[in-house]
């Protein structure tokens, strides 16, 4: 249940939903595998192993868990049969296949061979902090955590959800705090980072188990090079790297948080519930820190 990724988006009162309303709206697409000629499938499904619905709840978290399944169907394989056929007109009819022919005869392959394809499928979490008001995904795509979000419009329409807008932009906040050899609060420079250069094909340097207040870097930066990443410790409890579009990739909940978890139920369900209260609970403070390091939300409310 740990993530390991993070994308945080703004949620207003609005769409802070009770348990009870998000399960039943939820409830209405679960989800069902692909069949027949669907390329793909999306729907709902518990968020861990002992709930019986799509919504694990606990202390104002709320946790769910979007399924998608997409059949793979790769294009080579389609070719292959697609000349096969043509192969077979030609010889049988001494005639040559049209390209608008071809066109048909590709797609009743693909129609065909669809429904025996081999499928893929994942799961993406996220919780809702109803108290902080932060929506959690487990991502640090963009596109992922749009896709979730749109299905959570579908469910609870509007669902006003924002990228959170910080009064300084993180590239700039981490540039400074790589100058100055320390980050703000309870936050300590890690081991890695990258750098680049202005304009579009602005040079990159990615450090890796650096000291980060060593002269190279140092000499980078007065070069003129901002920061784009930056790897973060916070509190000594979770391990992160920071991203210039506000996003937490590479988490790690440290082991005193794990332990922490570990010893709150040895059932199931009481760890889940441990570690979905003790996870919200550390994201949220981290959260709140990092927005407020960066001179807190812009037009805040």
């Amino acid at each position: 249940m740990w993530f390991r990724q993070l994308s945080f988006y703004r949620l207003d009162e609005s769409s802070c939903p009770d348990l009870d309303t998000l399960s039943t709206a939820l409830a209405k697409k679960p989800f069902n595998p692909c069949s027949g000629l669907d390329w793909s499938s999306e729907g709902w499904v518990p968020p861990a192993a002992h709930a019986d619905g799509p919504v694990l709840g606990c202390k104002g978290n709320l946790l769910v868990a979007l399924k998608r399944e997409d059949k793979v169907l790769p294009a080579g394989v389609i070719r292959d049969y697609l000349d096969a056929k043509v192969q077979e007109i030609e010889d049988k009819e001494l005639r040559k296949v049209g390209r608008k022919e071809k066109q048909a005869l590709k797609e009743q392959i693909t129609d065909d061979l669809l429904p025996r394809a081999f499928t893929r499928s994942g799961r993406l979490s996220a919780f809702l902090d109803t108290q902080r008001r932060w929506l959690m995904i487990d991502t640090g795509t963009a596109s992922r955590a749009e896709t979730l979000i749109g299905e959570l419009r579908d469910a609870l329409p509007p669902f006003p959800a924002a990228l959170p807008r910080t009064e300084i932009a993180p590239h700039t906040a981490m540039t400074d705090w790589l100058l100055a050899g320390v980050a703000p609060g309870g936050f300590e420079l890690d081991a890695d980072c990258e750098l680049k250069a202005q304009g579009e094909e602005g040079a990159v340097i990615r450090c890796s188990r650096q000291d980060l207040t060593a002269d190279e870097v140092q000499q980078h930066l007065k070069g003129g090079k901002q920061a784009t990443k930056l790897g973060l410790v916070w509190r000594e409890r979770i391990r992160f790297v920071l991203t210039d579009t506000l996003q937490l990739k590479r988490l790690q909940f440290l082991d005193v948080l794990q332990e922490e978890a570990s010893q709150a139920g040895d059932d199931p369900a009481s760890l889940a519930e441990a570690t979905l209260l003790l996870m919200s609970a550390e994201l949220g403070e981290l959260v709140d820190e990092l927005v407020e390091a960066l001179g807190g939300l812009q037009n805040a409310g």
